[in-house]
């Protein structure tokens, strides 16, 4: 039976999905959002809202205990220095879920995860280099042929 267990399998190992669900809050602290799953998404923000409770406190102990959790150092570091002191005054309900649809490939619901008030470093995306063609060259070589 199973009476009291709140949490779900993922279809994963225990091992597995602690490591997952590490790695997904690593990623939601450093990055400020992620897109996965409903299910995924909703576990993830389960250890995401224990993680800033646990940074609230911000002591020694509660720090060794996030670290335990994540094993990610810069994670923990912006966790306790740039997310916890922004969610003080909040009592809870840091993430937000939005669902995006189904998955073309296996239907799967999708969902992004993010902060509620914007409280992680927006990623900075570089913009791509713009390859430029080079005139120059091609009428020089006709030039040569010629």
């Amino acid at each position: 039976m199973r009476h009291r267990k709140n949490t779900s399998k993922l279809g994963r190992t225990g091992a597995h999905k602690r490591a997952l669900l590490s790695n997904q809050v690593a990623s939601l602290i450093l990055v400020g959002q992620i897109k996965t799953t409903v299910q995924k998404a909703k576990e993830t923000r389960r250890l995401a809202e224990k993680m800033v409770t646990l940074a609230k406190k911000g002591d020694l102990h509660h720090r060794r205990l996030a670290v335990s959790k994540i094993k990610n150092n810069d994670a923990v570091k912006i966790l306790f220095g740039d997310i916890a002191p922004k969610l003080a005054e909040r009592k809870g309900g840091y993430t937000r879920i939005l669902k995006l649809g189904k998955r073309i490939g296996d239907n799967a619901e999708l969902a992004i995860l993010k902060w509620v008030d914007e409280v992680a470093p927006p990623v900075e995306k570089t913009p791509k280099k713009k390859t430029e063609k080079k005139p120059a060259e091609k009428e020089t070589k006709s030039a040569e042929s010629k």
